[in-house]
């Protein structure tokens, strides 16, 4: 109750218990909080709740509003009984010092002893899938559900969580100082959305609508993506989000999170809170070649399957083909690897994946576009002894035994090869240019000679072509250099 009061009902409050009600509204709130913590009078206890019904007006009790009744154990006092022009106050924390919700008569006694526990549970059995680049210290909120009332479009939730002396000493000492780059914190406080499903760990999935304040200011969400067809309504990336630079990094002030959303018919969504520290693709590298490099002998039983003759085909394979190169930078492979859920044999370098997946997770197979998570990669033993062995070529060929051969360049390749190296060698390049040169050379020598001038006949096409009399065309006459050989 009080966490929800004002900077005027905090000064009340301090002035009715005689404290100095001088300062911001954080340091306010602390002295409200540590009169709490130090056992106040029942005089005071009345105060604040005088100050709370002030500030949330009672509402009549209406036949929807008993799913959201929080009874205590115990047995229903009689003189409990309500009017029909009575009033309750909403529900408070379990957690608080408020009196017990006022509950229906006795004819709707048994009703609400069903209605005993929430309608929503605080915090139910969700469990958030989890994320490689990020190792979780703490769980600030555990994921509590964010219940729609349908009672209204647009839907509010409010949490608090308070940072411990030790976490806040972790974020600030976790700051990175990099020259040139963005100073931020590899500790983090991390905000995290997701369906309210208990099947199964929970990828990051935001509310429709979604608005989210933390201590006040308005907290920055991943854009929009642009809709993919006509009329789709535009889609936000989930992802979690940091509410670092946002949170009060003090062991003495709590932080507040306003959750605004769209209410969806039979659809929920929780909400949790992580310290986190973030990794790089740097270290996941050097986490996956700490988990070893897979027996090169796993890659030959695969291939020694592909290449298995099968009775009931009549195509018989009995060799495989395979790339160095990595099929995402079109590079040669440095560590090769792939998915233990792969069929495949082809490899893609795990630098260059980590370091993708860093800027857009997406953990798609680039061979397969299967889904690769981080914890089903594996490092290809046999693919290694390959590269470490052969260095001057880009493909290799597997036998159905599981040995190998690197593959040749094809023979028109070197044919190109070796034209190109003998016109380098001779200073030329036979291109266009230089024929159509070869051409005009040709034709001024035959000019200038004598036989050239009888053969050659030119035509003066800037003549007046309006005389009566018109010269028939003259007949076709065979090129002069027809049978010189263009080089």
């Amino acid at each position: 109750m009080v966490m929800s009061f004002r900077v005027s009902e905090l000064q009340v409050l301090l002035g009715f218990a005689g404290r100095n009600k001088s300062g911001r509204k954080h340091e306010l709130l602390a002295k409200a909080l540590q009169l709490l913590k130090s056992g106040c009078s029942p005089a005071v206890q009345m105060k604040i709740k005088e100050l709370y019904r002030r500030r949330f007006p009672r509402k009549i009790l209406t036949p929807s509003d008993l799913s959201m009744l929080h009874v205590q154990a115990g047995p229903l006092p009689s003189a409990a009984a309500l009017t029909p022009g009575a009033a309750c106050h909403p529900p408070y924390d379990r957690g608080s010092t408020a009196a017990p919700a006022p509950v229906p008569g006795p004819k709707h006694e048994a009703d609400v002893q069903r209605l005993s526990s929430p309608a929503h549970p605080v915090h139910p059995d969700v469990k958030m899938k989890r994320l490689p680049f990020y190792d979780v210290y703490d769980e600030l909120i555990k994921p509590t559900t964010l219940a729609s009332t349908n009672s209204q479009r647009f839907e509010e939730a409010h949490f608090t969580f308070a940072l411990t002396p030790q976490q806040v000493q972790q974020i600030l000492t976790s700051r990175d100082l990099l020259p040139g780059a963005k100073c931020d914190y590899t500790v983090q406080v991390q905000l995290r959305f997701c369906l309210c499903e208990t099947s199964c760990p929970q990828e990051d999935y935001f509310p429709p609508n979604l608005f989210v304040k933390v201590n006040g200011k308005l907290c920055p969400l991943p854009g929009y993506l642009p809709p993919t067809k006509n009329g789709a309504e535009p889609k936000r990336p989930s992802r979690p989000v940091n509410i670092t630079p946002l949170a009060r990094l003090s062991a003495t002030v709590p932080n507040t999170i306003v959750v605004n959303w769209s209410s969806e018919f039979g659809r929920n969504y929780s909400l949790s809170v992580y310290l986190v520290k973030q990794l790089t693709s740097v270290t996941l590298l050097q986490k996956l070649r700490a988990k070893g490099i897979r027996n090169p002998d796993h890659s030959r039983a695969l291939i020694k399957e592909k290449l298995t003759a099968d009775p009931d085909s009549e195509i018989a394979t009995t060799s495989l083909r395979v790339s160095l190169m990595c099929p995402l930078g079109k590079m040669r492979l440095t560590v090769p690897c792939r998915a233990v859920t792969c069929t495949h044999l082809q490899c893609f370098d795990a630098a260059l994946y980590l370091q993708m997946n860093e800027k857009k997770p997406t953990w798609t197979c680039p061979v397969c576009d299967k889904k690769a998570p981080y914890d089903n990669l594996i490092i290809d033993g046999l693919f290694v002894e390959i590269l470490n062995s052969c260095t001057d070529c880009d493909e290799i060929q597997f036998m159905e035994d599981g040995s190998w051969c690197p593959m040749k360049p094809k023979r028109e390749n070197q044919e190109v090869c070796q034209t190109a190296a003998f016109a380098a060698a001779e200073g030329t390049r036979p291109t266009v240019t230089n024929s159509l040169r070869a051409l005009h050379a040709a034709s001024s020598e035959g000019k200038n000679s004598p036989e050239g001038k009888k053969k050659v006949e030119v035509i003066d096409l800037t003549l007046d072509s309006s005389s009566d009399e018109e010269e028939p065309p003259p007949a076709k006459k065979q090129c002069p250099l027809s049978g010189t050989a263009l080089p």
